[in-house]
C-alpha cells in the first residue's frame, strides 16, 4: 500500500453547473456542487492498477473539486502577482489569529503540542490553493464535470450547451482531460423517474458512458445540518477585501483541536448523502481512474518508444545516414463509446508531440497518483536529468535514504538560482515543495538523522522575509526541539521572529519566548571538575549569556514593553546588560558594542522609570536585581591614618624575622602585641574598589557601606556607634576602574565588619553587594581533597581600640624621592606619641645596609685629609643590626611629645622604588614591641656608566696599571671630586694621571693610576682559609657553620683628592664603603651561586676577597646641591692557583651521597661547576713577560746594529713561587703574523735564561739583538715555559702544581724602529 500523498498531489476536477442547477442548490440552502462534492473527499478503500495491471491498494484517495469559472477566473491573473497576493493573504490570516493561538497554547503550560495551529493553518492556505500554474500540472484539470438539473424546462438542451461551451483556460493548461456529465434530478422536479431516466439515456447516447443521474431529495424545508469535512481555504478574487470571504468558511484550528463554533455543515438528509457518495465514487472508481490508467498506457509506450535504443546510436545513425524529421505519433484518443470521444482536447491548443515534456510530467504525475511508483519514479529521473523539474516529488516516492537531500538540494537550488531575493512566484513555489515533504514523509522518517528534513524547511524558507518563510522555520525549530537539538532550534525560532517582527506581536514574542528558553536549556555537557579546580573556581553551569542571547533578548525586551509587561521588560533589559559585560577584551571595546550598551541601558532606564512610575511600593514587591556587580572585595582594602600603605609582605616579613634574630643574639625574648589600626575617634578609610563592567559610563548614586558592629565595650543605645561617609554621585567611565575612599569613624571600641556596600543604579534601582571573599581551598582531609571544600568567606574586619601606647610615624617630606645612583640623602622621620601612656623605646630595622642614623659625628673630619688611612672592617656580608633610636635627654616619649630622627640613605639601586621601614616600640621593658610600617617611596636614576680595567705595569716601579673611565649618561652636569681606593692588600702610588671637574652629559673622564701591594696587610690569610673550608662542606654537602668571617684591615687611600663642600669623617667613609660593598657581594654572590640558600652566604662568603681592589668614586652636582659615591668593584688582583681544585676533585670521584645543596646529580653537577668558576678558585700563569728596547739610530756603513733588548719577568702570585726558562730565537712558530714592513728580530749571544721567583719578586734578562738592515723589527722571537711550585703541607718537598708555556702574542708584542743615519750626518 503507497503511503497517502499530499492533498495537492491529487487530481483536479473542475466542475461547470447550469444556472438552474445553482438556484436549486441556493434554494435548498447548499453550497456550490463543487464544495458539496469536496465534502466527501477523500474516498476510503480505492484500488488502482499499474502498467504492468498489478493492483495498487489505497486506504484513502482524494480528489479536489473547484468550481470551472473561478478556476478560469484565477488563470487570467498574472501568475507573479498572484503569488505576491497570496504570501499577503496568508500573511493576513496568521496575523488576525495569532493572538488567540498564543493564549491557546500559553494554556499548555508547557506541554508539548502535537501540532501547531500556524503550521496547520499554513499547509491547509498552501494546499488549497487549485489554481493550475506553469511549472507543474498538479493543478491542471483532470477532469471536467458537466452538471445540470432537471428543474429546467429543457435539459438536454442545457446539457448541449453546457458541452459546446468553450473552455476558457490559457494555453500552457494541459488540455487533456476526462468530460463528465451529472445530471442532479430533485424530488420535486419537473421531470418524473421515467423521464429523467429517458435524459440520462440519450445524454448516454450522445455524450458517452462518462454520465451519471443523481437522484435528491433535497426536502423543504432543508434538514438539520450534518458536519462534514472542512474545505481548504482559498484566495479571494481580485477585489475582495475580506480575506475570510473563501466559501465555504474554513475552520480555524487551535492547538491540534477543532473549535465547533467553526465546523462545517451541510443540510442534506441521509439518503441524499447517501446517494452523493455513490456518485463520487463511482465517478472516481468507473470514469477517473480507468480513464488514468488509460493515458498511463498509452503515454508509457511513446515514452518507452523514445528511450528503447542508447542516444550513442541514433547520434551515429544520425551522422552516417542523415537525420530525418520522425513523422509524428497521433494523441491517443480514449473513447468509450463508438459515438463520442471522451477525452476532449481543447479548439485551438498546441497539440504536443509525442515525448513532449508536457505529456512526460502528465504521465509521472498520473503514475504518482495511480501508485505506480516504479514508473513514477523512472520518468521522474528523466525529468529531472533533463533539467524539467521532478526533483521535489522524489523524496514523497522513493523510500528513506542518503539521496533524498539531494533531490531536495536540487530541487530549491533550481528555484532559488539567482543570489537576490526571489520572486513571490518562487517563493509560494518553494513553500508548497515545504508543506508537501512535511505531509508526504512519514514524520518518524523526516525528522530522522538521514532525512534531516528540518533543515528542508529552512532551505526553502531562503532569505524571504514573508511570513509563509517565517513559519517554515518555526516548524523546523519545533522539530529540532524534539529532536533535542535545542541551540539551533533557538536560532531558527530567532530568525523566524525576526522575519515575523512586522506581522504579529504575539506571534513574533511567542517566537522570542520560545528561542530564549530553548537557548538557556542547554544540553548538560560537564567538564571534569579537577579543570574547575585546576582553574581555582567554582563550577557555575555554563555560561549565562553569549553572543546570541541579546540578538534575542533586546527584541523581546522591546515587544514585551510595548505591550505592557514592563517588569518583565526591565529583567530583559538587564539581562542584556549582563551580556554586554562579558567583552573579550577589558581594555578596548569596537564602536558597535559601545552603542549597543548605550542603547540597552537607555532602554533600561525608560522601562525601569515607567515601570516605577505606575507601580506603588516597588521596592518592597519587585524582585528585579542587577544580575552583575561594580564592587571588586578581591582589591578592596582598608587604609589607616598610618597604614605602610603597600611594600611586599615579604619585605616585612623579613625585617620582622631580623629583629627577631637580633634579639635571639642578644639572648632576649620579645613578642609583638596586637596590631591595632583603626582607634577611637580617629578616621579610617575603606578603599573600595568599583570596576565598570559595561561599555558605557556608569553614574551610582548614594554610595555607602553596611557595617556590622561586635564586642561592644561601651553598648549605650543613644549612641552612635560609627560614622560612615555616603558618597552622592560617582561617574565610571566604560570598563573604568575607580577607588572610592569612604571615611569610617569609630566613637567607642568595638569589633567592625564591613559586610556590605550599597547604592543607587542609575539614581534609579537601589542594589547591595556583598564585600566578602571566598575563603581558600582546604586539603585537610580526605574528603576535602577529594569534594573541593574551601573556609568560610573573607570579610574586611578592624578592631577598634584605645589609643593608650601609641606612636604615629612619618617622613616629614613625604613626597617622592628623586635620586641618582650613589646619593646621599637624609630622610627624617617624624615620631609623635599621640597615645595616653609613654613611649620608652623606639628601634628601626632597615632590612638593607644602605640607611643608618645620622649621628652627626664629626669626629675625623679635617680640612686635610691623610692619603692612607686604616679601617678595619667586620668583613661580614651580614646586614645591619636593628638600632635603637635616641628619644631626647630622658630617653622618654611622653604623651603628646613628638621628636625628629635623621637617617641617612645612601642610593644603590637603580631598581630600588620603595624603602620600607619597621618601626618597634614599647611603653616598659617587660612589654610586647608595636609595630609601624613606614614606606618612603624614591625613584633612582642612573648617573655614570663606569669601565676599570688593571693591567700588569711594565714598569717595575708598580705592578698593576688601574684604568678608570666615567661617562656622564644623566642630563645635568656633575663633577667627579675624589677618587680613593680601598684594599686589603693593594695601595695605590703617589702618581695619578687624570683630572677631575665638571662632566658634561656624555661626556667621559677618564684615571689612570698604578697600584702596588700594602706592606701591612691583616687578616688576609684567615680570611682565604675560612671561605675554602666553608666551601669545602658545600662541596661535600655539609652543613655548613655558622661562623663570621674573620674581620680585616683595609686600606683606604685617596688617589685624586679635591676640597669637598660636605665633609665627612671616617665613620662615614667606613659605612659608605660598607653599604657599597654589601650592595655589591650580596648581588654577585646571588647571581653566582644560585645553589647555595642565600641565608648562608654571610657564613660562608667574606665581604672583601682579600686580593680585591675597590675605587671609591665622590661625585657632586653642584647646580642641585646633590652629593654621593660610588664603589666600583670587580677588580681582583695577583695571582691564584685555583686553591679548591683539590676539594672538588675528591668529591667529583667521590660516591654520591645526598646533599643539603643539590638534590639531583645535575644540580650537583651545577653546583661544582659553579664553585669551580668562582674568584675564589681562580687559576691564571702568575709570570708576566714585559719587553723594554729603545728605537736606534744607527750608520749600517759601519755594520751591523747591536741592539739591546730587555726581558722584565716578575711573579704576581702571592703565595706560590715559579720558576721559568726563557728561550730566545725560538724555532717554533709564533702566535703572531708579521704585518707590512715588520720584521722578526734575531737574537744572537746568550739565548737561554733560567731563574726562580719568589711571590711577588721580578728579574730582569737581557738579550741582545743583531740587526744587518734598517727597518721596523718585532721582539718576538721568544718562549717561556714555567713552573708552579709548592711545598707539601707535611713535609718540605717541593713539586710542580701548574706547567704554562708563554710565547708572544700579536697584541703585546712590542716593535723597535732601526733608522739608518750616516756618521757625518750625525755630527
Amino acid at each position: 500500500m503507497p503511503p497517502p500523498l499530499p492533498f495537492s498531489l491529487s487530481p483536479h476536477i473542475c466542475i461547470l453547473s447550469s444556472p438552474d442547477l445553482e438556484d436549486l442548490l441556493t434554494a435548498s440552502t447548499l453550497p456550490q456542487l463543487s464544495e458539496i462534492l469536496q465534502s466527501f473527499s477523500p474516498l476510503p478503500q480505492v484500488t488502482t492498477r499499474t502498467t504492468t495491471l498489478a493492483s495498487v491498494p489505497h486506504k484513502a484517495f482524494a480528489l479536489r473539486f473547484s468550481n470551472l469559472s473561478e478556476i478560469e477566473a484565477a488563470c487570467r491573473e498574472d501568475e507573479e502577482e498572484r503569488a505576491a497576493r497570496t504570501l499577503d493573504w496568508i500573511g493576513a490570516r496568521i496575523n488576525s489569529r495569532s493572538a488567540q493561538w498564543v493564549e491557546d497554547m500559553e494554556k499548555l503550560a508547557g506541554k508539548q503540542p502535537t501540532r501547531v495551529p500556524w503550521w496547520e493553518e499554513l499547509k491547509r492556505c498552501v494546499e488549497g490553493d487549485h489554481v493550475p500554474s506553469k511549472t507543474e500540472t498538479w493543478n491542471h484539470p483532470a477532469a471536467i464535470i458537466l452538471a445540470v438539473s432537471t428543474n429546467t424546462t429543457n435539459p438536454l438542451q442545457v446539457i448541449s450547451n453546457l458541452h459546446a461551451r468553450p473552455i476558457e483556460l490559457p494555453a500552457w493548461v494541459d488540455p487533456t482531460y476526462l468530460r463528465y456529465t451529472l445530471i442532479v434530478h430533485p424530488k420535486e422536479s419537473t421531470l418524473s423517474d421515467e423521464e429523467a431516466g429517458a435524459l440520462f439515456n440519450a445524454v448516454k447516447k450522445q455524450y458517452g458512458l462518462h454520465s451519471y443521474l443523481l437522484t435528491l431529495d433535497m426536502p423543504n424545508p432543508p434538514p438539520a445540518p450534518v458536519p462534514v469535512p472542512t474545505a481548504k481555504p482559498r484566495l479571494p478574487v481580485v477585489g475582495d477585501s475580506s480575506e475570510m470571504s473563501t466559501k465555504p468558511m474554513d475552520t480555524s484550528t487551535r492547538s491540534g483541536v477543532s473549535i465547533p463554533s467553526g465546523v462545517n455543515t451541510l443540510r442534506m438528509n441521509e439518503k441524499d448523502i447517501q446517494h452523493t457518495a455513490k456518485f463520487t465514487r463511482e465517478f472516481l472508481v468507473m470514469s477517473l481512474i480507468p480513464w488514468m490508467e488509460k493515458c498511463v498506457m498509452d503515454w508509457n509506450e511513446n515514452f518507452v518508444s523514445t528511450r528503447r535504443l542508447p542516444s550513442r546510436l541514433f547520434s551515429s545513425t544520425r551522422r552516417l545516414f542523415g537525420s530525418p524529421s520522425p513523422s509524428p505519433t497521433p494523441q491517443p484518443t480514449h473513447r468509450s463509446t463508438p459515438s463520442r470521444a471522451s477525452t476532449y482536447t481543447a479548439p485551438g491548443a498546441a497539440q504536443p508531440n509525442t515525448g513532449s515534456p508536457s505529456q512526460q510530467r502528465r504521465l509521472a504525475e498520473f503514475a504518482t497518483v495511480l501508485g505506480d511508483f516504479k514508473l513514477a519514479v523512472t520518468v521522474w529521473e528523466t525529468l529531472s536529468k533533463e533539467g524539467k523539474g521532478g526533483s521535489d516529488i522524489m523524496p514523497l516516492i522513493l523510500s528513506p535514504s542518503h539521496a533524498i537531500p539531494l533531490h531536495v538540494t536540487n530541487a530549491l537550488t533550481a528555484m532559488f538560482s539567482a543570489s537576490s531575493e526571489p520572486p513571490a512566484r518562487l517563493q509560494l513555489q518553494a513553500i508548497l515543495s515545504a508543506v508537501r515533504w512535511e505531509i508526504g514523509i512519514d514524520p518518524s522518517d523526516f525528522a530522522s538523522d538521514i532525512l534531516e528534513g528540518e533543515r528542508w524547511l529552512v532551505w526553502a524558507a531562503g532569505s524571504a522575509e514573508e511570513t509563509p518563510s517565517a513559519l517554515l522555520l518555526a516548524h523546523a525549530a519545533l522539530i529540532s526541539s524534539r529532536k533535542l537539538a535545542l541551540r539551533r532550534s533557538a536560532l531558527w525560532y530567532l530568525v523566524a521572529a525576526n522575519k515575523l517582527e512586522k506581522c504579529g506581536i504575539p506571534l513574533t514574542t511567542y517566537f522570542l519566548r520560545k528561542a530564549r528558553d530553548l537557548y538557556v536549556n542547554r544540553p548538560k555537557k560537564e567538564l571534569s571538575p579537577s579543570f574547575w579546580d585546576s582553574e581555582g573556581q567554582r563550577y557555575a553551569g555554563l555560561p549565562k549569556m553569549d553572543g546570541l542571547m541579546p540578538v534575542i533578548d533586546h527584541p523581546l525586551g522591546r515587544l514585551l514593553y510595548s505591550t505592557g509587561h514592563v517588569q518583565d521588560a526591565v529583567k530583559i533589559f538587564l539581562c542584556l546588560l549582563e551580556a554586554s559585560t562579558l567583552s573579550t577584551s577589558s581594555t578596548s571595546t569596537s564602536d558597535y558594542e559601545t552603542e549597543t550598551a548605550e542603547v540597552y541601558l537607555e532602554d533600561f532606564r525608560i522601562a525601569f522609570e515607567h515601570l516605577r512610575a505606575n507601580t506603588p511600593n516597588l521596592g518592597q514587591q519587585s524582585d528585579i536585581t542587577l544580575p552583575f556587580t561594580f564592587c571588586v572585595a578581591s582589591q578592596s582594602h582598608l587604609k589607616f591614618e598610618n597604614d605602610d600603605n603597600g611594600g611586599e609582605q615579604s619585605e616585612w616579613q623579613e625585617r620582622e624575622e631580623t629583629w627577631n634574630r637580633y634579639n635571639k643574639s642578644r639572648g632576649i625574648y620579645s613578642r609583638f602585641t596586637t596590631d591595632y589600626k583603626a582607634y577611637v575617634d580617629e578616621t579610617f578609610w575603606v578603599d573600595l574598589v568599583i570596576q565598570n563592567p559595561l561599555n558605557v559610563d556608569i553614574t551610582l548614586a548614594n554610595l555607602t557601606l553596611t557595617i556590622l558592629e561586635s564586642n561592644v565595650i561601651d553598648p549605650s543605645p543613644s549612641k552612635v556607634g560609627v560614622i560612615i561617609e555616603t558618597i552622592e554621585s560617582m561617574t565610571i567611565a566604560a570598563k573604568g576602574t575607580r577607588t572610592i575612599p569612604i571615611s569610617i569613624t569609630a566613637t567607642r571600641p568595638a569589633s567592625l565588619t564591613i559586610t556590605h556596600a550599597t547604592y543607587s543604579f542609575l539614581s534609579l534601582l537601589p542594589s547591595t553587594e556583598s564585600l566578602a571573599v571566598r575563603g581558600k581551598r582546604l586539603y585537610d582531609t580526605a574528603a576535602q581533597r577529594q569534594t573541593p571544600t574551601y573556609a568560610p568567606d573573607v570579610m574586611m574586619q578592624v578592631t577598634v581600640a584605645e589609643a593608650s601606647c601609641r606612636l604615629l610615624a612619618r617622613v616629614a617630606d613625604d613626597a617622592e624621592l628623586d635620586l641618582y645612583q650613589g646619593e646621599i640623602q637624609t630622610i627624617r622621620l617624624w615620631l609623635s606619641n599621640v597615645g595616653v601612656k609613654p613611649i620608652s623605646e623606639v628601634w628601626l630595622v632597615t632590612g638593607s645596609n644602605n640607611i643608618w642614623l645620622d649621628e652627626g659625628d664629626e669626629e675625623g673630619i679635617t680640612d686635610e685629609k691623610p692619603m692612607v688611612e686604616r679601617i678595619h672592617s667586620s668583613n661580614s656580608l651580614g646586614s645591619y643590626e636593628p638600632f635603637n633610636l635616641p628619644l631626647g635627654p630622658s630617653s622618654i616619649l611622653g604623651p603628646g611629645q613628638s621628636r625628629e630622627i635623621a637617617l641617612t640613605f645612601h642610593a644603590l639601586d637603580v631598581d630600588q622604588r620603595e624603602i620600607p621601614l619597621l618601626l618597634l616600640h614599647r611603653e616598659t621593658s617587660e612589654a610586647g614591641f608595636t609595630r609601624v610600617r613606614i614606606k618612603q617611596t624614591c625613584q633612582v636614576h642612573p648617573l655614570f656608566r663606569i669601565t676599570s680595567l688593571a693591567t700588569p705595569s711594565t714598569t717595575l716601579e708598580e705592578m698593576y696599571s688601574v684604568q678608570l673611565q666615567l661617562q656622564n649618561i644623566s642630563t645635568t652636569i656633575a663633577q667627579i671630586t675624589q677618587i680613593s681606593t680601598v684594599s686589603p692588600s693593594w695601595i695605590p702610588d703617589s702618581s695619578a694621571h687624570g683630572q677631575s671637574g665638571a662632566l658634561f652629559p656624555l661626556q667621559v673622564s677618564r684615571f689612570i693610576f698604578g697600584v702596588n701591594p700594602w706592606d701591612s696587610p691583616s687578616g688576609c690569610e684567615d680570611t682565604l682559609k675560612f671561605v675554602t673550608n666553608q666551601l669545602s662542606s658545600v662541596v661535600q654537602g655539609k652543613t655548613v657553620d655558622l661562623l663570621n668571617p674573620p674581620s680585616l684591615d683595609l686600606c683606604y687611600s685617596n688617589v685624586i683628592q679635591i676640597t669637598h663642600p660636605h665633609p665627612f669623617g671616617r665613620s662615614a667613609i667606613s659605612k659608605f664603603i660598607h653599604s657599597g660593598k654589601r650592595h655589591s657581594a650580596i648581588k654577585t654572590n646571588l647571581a653566582s651561586y644560585p645553589h647555595i640558600p642565600a641565608h648562608t652566604h654571610p657564613h660562608i662568603f667574606s665581604l672583601f676577597d682579600p686580593v680585591a681592589l675597590d675605587v671609591l668614586a665622590f661625585w657632586e652636582i653642584t647646580a642641585e646641591n646633590r652629593w654621593g659615591n660610588l664603589l666600583i668593584s670587580g677588580l681582583n688582583l695577583g695571582a691564584s692557583h685555583s686553591p679548591l681544585r683539590e676539594i672538588i676533585d675528591t668529591a667529583e670521584n667521590a660516591k654520591l651521597t645526598r646533599s643539603m645543596y643539590a638534590e639531583t646529580r645535575r644540580q650537583r653537577e651545577e653546583l661544582l661547576q659553579d664553585i669551580r668558576n668562582s674568584e675564589w678558585n681562580k687559576e691564571m700563569n702568575p709570570l708576566h713577560v714585559s719587553i723594554q728596547a729603545n728605537n736606534v739610530e744607527h750608520d749600517f756603513g759601519e755594520g751591523p746594529c747591536r741592539l739591546r733588548v730587555l726581558f722584565m719577568i716578575r711573579n704576581y702570585s702571592s703565595t706560590l713561587k715559579s720558576r721559568f726558562v726563557l728561550k730566545l730565537n725560538d724555532a717554533s712558530k709564533p702566535e703572531f703574523s708579521s704585518f707590512g714592513e715588520e720584521q722578526l728580530a734575531s737574537f744572537s749571544g746568550r739565548l737561554t735564561f733560567r731563574a726562580c721567583l719568589e711571590p711577588r719578586q721580578h728579574t730582569t734578562c737581557v738579550a741582545t739583538a743583531w740587526i744587518h738592515r734598517p727597518g721596523i723589527y718585532s721582539l718576538g722571537a721568544w718562549r717561556m715555559d714555567s713552573d708552579v711550585l709548592e711545598t707539601l703541607p707535611n713535609n718540605s718537598v717541593e713539586r710542580v702544581r701548574f706547567r704554562y708555556a708563554q710565547k708572544p702574542s700579536l697584541d703585546d708584542t712590542p716593535s723597535v724602529i732601526i733608522r739608518h743615519v750616516r756618521r757625518t750626518h750625525m755630527q
